[in-house]
């Protein structure tokens, strides 16, 4: 083999070498996980399974909504709540209220197949336990999900009072 046809079987070889790279490349960004990306519409309605578990008055089934590691900085609590125990402990107290949210305006960001953000405002209806007495408190909310197991999950979810409420 002469020296000039090792370097054409050298610069073939690496010009395979590469192009099977992007190729590779190219196949994993573009294949069924983009494909899967859910739609603005579905991510919006994730706040409806979690407003709807919210009816159920079992802090239980809102806090299955989270997953193991996520992180609360709820709307009428100064505390962060990074576990199950913590997220079932400030439902409980929550609910009581007998909450009904309401979105007034979402933005949905979807990042990929596995993670979105929804983040916007709401309003929740609630009622005093004791009294009967009925307010309405409104507060802009972030939800990052993720999606594990093939279930979508709260991973990080931020609500405040709105400043000028």
């Amino acid at each position: 083999m002469t020296r000039k046809t090792r370097i054409r079987a050298a610069v073939v070889t690496a010009a395979a070498v590469v192009a099977a790279g992007t190729f590779a490349a190219g196949a994993a960004t573009a294949g069924p996980a983009q494909a899967g990306k859910p739609s603005k519409a579905q991510v919006a309605s994730l706040f409806d399974t979690w407003n709807a578990a919210l009816q159920t008055g079992d802090a239980q089934k809102v806090a299955d909504l989270y997953a193991e590691d996520a992180v609360l900085l709820p709307t009428v609590s100064n505390k962060i709540r990074i576990d199950r125990e913590g997220r079932v402990d400030y439902f409980e107290h929550f609910l009581e209220n007998k909450p009904v949210g309401t979105k007034i305006q979402t933005v949905v960001n979807v990042l990929d197949a596995n993670s979105a953000i929804d983040t916007g405002t709401y309003k929740f209806d609630l009622t005093d336990p004791e009294t009967g007495e009925k307010r309405v408190v409104e507060a802009r909310y972030t939800y990052e999900y993720e999606k594990r197991n093939g279930e979508w999950k709260i991973v990080n979810h931020h609500s405040s009072a709105m400043p000028e409420g």
